[in-house]
């Protein structure tokens, strides 16, 4: 009896397994192989990712060091958190000087750590600094201006803000719940994630409702900016960033941006690679509405659209007013004008106008949501009021 359940059982693995190799051999998805290796996102998956080099700048700015460096003591609240939720990295910058700086685990200040979906944010930065350059028109600018193969149907109708605002009703499957595994490994994101073609998945989706209309985050509308930038600039993402950017932040280290295959296309909507205080030039030149030493490289109207609620209405049929152009904005907190970049495990920079200041975290874990908002977004902006 226990041998014929045994054999029954061999044969119905070793069935799924042939009909499983079959599929990805069919279909071509053989990411769901690397998925399936690798499980689940990791802070230092730029090792196992093909990267692009942005090079550091050959005149680094070294930040100004405050007079009461690391003098005080966290709140209880954030300790525990940085504990609970394996933070590698907490920085405090206030009125343009380190005030407090700590690493956790082994990480130190020149640790390369995934930015996970900071970059998006870090795209809509660009976007600005093409539309400054006249090489983008304006963000009304139809995809189809770029991209050709959205010149027909309702693809034709859905602009470079529709994609800034999450809002381009095209398929692509997110798969944001992860109750549902299989569903999960089969997503349009794992394959962005785990696959070798990002411009093949990314021109194949279709519209399935209107534009500019229904906030849905998808990392496809990221990655399509991203194209559209290349089409515009005549330069790889990377590239544009290092000369627009990073250099002239006087960026330290170089930076790694994460590839779909060797020489191929950026993981826009993820995967830039640096540390705790390069991350926070990008909130220094926000914080700074896109001047920097007095040269203005992103127009100060392109930030203030980026970082203003565009009242779109959720799934849910609920209005969003906690999004602007790539950037998550605390609606409890609109009177400081409180936004921030935001990534997978709770990477964050958080911008707090008001107070000239910035607070990067990055970590191992996110922790709960509130209010579509991670926590730690919402303690360090309550954090920040005290100081």
């Amino acid at each position: 009896m226990i041998k014929t359940i045994l054999k029954s059982l061999l044969f119905f693995c070793f069935s799924f397994l042939l009909l499983f190799n079959i599929y990805v051999i069919i279909t071509g998805k053989y990411f769901i192989y690397k998925a399936l290796a690798y499980n689940f996102v990791g802070i230092d998956d730029y090792k196992i990712f093909d990267n692009r080099i942005i090079k550091a700048s050959p005149k680094v700015e070294q930040w100004n060091i405050s007079t009461n460096y690391n003098t005080f003591s966290l709140p209880d609240t954030i300790e525990k958190t940085h504990q609970n939720l394996a933070s590698i990295a907490f920085l405090i910058i206030k009125n343009d000087s380190i005030c407090y700086e700590k690493y956790y685990n082994g990480y130190a200040d020149t640790s390369h750590t995934n930015s996970f979906s900071m970059a998006k944010s870090v795209v809509s930065m660009l976007v600005g600094v093409a539309i400054r350059e006249g090489k983008i028109k304006s963000v009304n600018d139809y995809v189809s201006t770029y991209l050709p193969q959205f010149a027909e149907g309702e693809k034709a109708k859905i602009t470079i803000k529709d994609l800034l605002m999450m809002s381009s009703g095209l398929d692509w499957d997110e798969s944001k719940s992860y109750n549902n595994l299989v569903k999960v490994f089969f997503s349009d994101i794992m394959e962005a994630y785990y696959g070798n073609n990002l411009y093949e998945l990314c021109m194949k989706t279709n519209a399935v409702s209107a534009s500019g209309v229904f906030f849905d985050y998808k990392s496809g509308d990221t990655q399509l900016l991203s194209f559209i930038l290349q089409k515009a600039t005549g330069m790889s993402l990377s590239k544009y960033f290092e000369q627009k950017l990073w250099q002239p932040m006087g960026a330290s280290q170089d930076a790694y941006w994460s590839l779909d295959k060797a020489d191929g296309q950026e993981k826009a909507f993820c995967c830039i690679n640096s540390n705790a205080r390069d991350y926070a030039r990008l909130g220094k030149i926000m914080l700074q509405k896109g001047n920097w030493n007095g040269k203005q490289i992103i127009d100060s109207s392109y930030i203030a659209a980026a970082t203003t609620p565009k009242w779109l209405i959720s799934p849910e049929k609920n209005e969003v007013n906690y999004y602007g152009f790539q950037f998550w904005l605390l609606p409890q907190f609109k009177d400081e004008g409180i936004y921030y970049f935001r990534g997978t495990l709770g990477q964050l920079i958080v911008v707090l106008p008001k107070k000239n200041m910035l607070v990067v975290r990055l970590g191992t874990m996110e922790g709960a949501k509130q209010n579509d908002h991670y926590s730690q977004a919402i303690l360090y902006a309550e954090m920040a009021r005290n100081m």
